[in-house]
């Protein structure tokens, strides 16, 4: 595809923030926890649509980009969690029935994938099950 679509791009990125948050919320992201992420992106969202980046990449891979910036600068995870509601508060529209239901089922994976989910991963998980509900 040659149309580079800039608000599914910022999606892709803002779900990259949101699965760094989730996997951030004890203070430590686990190899197990950015393995689960690249399985999910590759099994599920590189196949959710046709968008790509401006590098003709899919634009799923945004996900992974993001995922390990955040890392990298270690930005807190209840920031990027709150930037994250407020983008899908302010976009709706992009939050269809199929694409919730991939966003729970990853952050789902990344908080189960390191011995199972601890006391902060499920408090953001609430959050997001709420979220996701609006």
């Amino acid at each position: 595809m040659e149309n580079v679509n800039k608000p599914q791009l910022l999606f892709y990125q803002k779900m990259g923030e949101l699965f760094y948050a989730i996997a951030a919320a004890d203070n430590v992201v686990r190899k197990t926890e950015y393995d689960a992420l690249k399985n999910i992106v590759t099994e599920k969202w590189k196949d959710l649509d046709d968008y790509e980046d401006p590098f003709h990449t899919d634009a799923a891979y945004q996900i992974e980009v993001v995922f390990d910036w955040f890392d990298y600068e270690q930005l807190d995870a209840n920031d990027c969690f709150d930037s994250f509601a407020d983008y899908k508060k302010e976009n709706p529209k992009l939050f269809t029935t199929e694409r919730k239901k991939l966003i729970w089922e990853t952050a789902d994976a990344i908080a189960s994938s390191f011995a199972g989910k601890n006391k902060s991963e499920l408090i953001m998980l609430a959050k997001l099950k709420m979220l996701l509900k609006e």
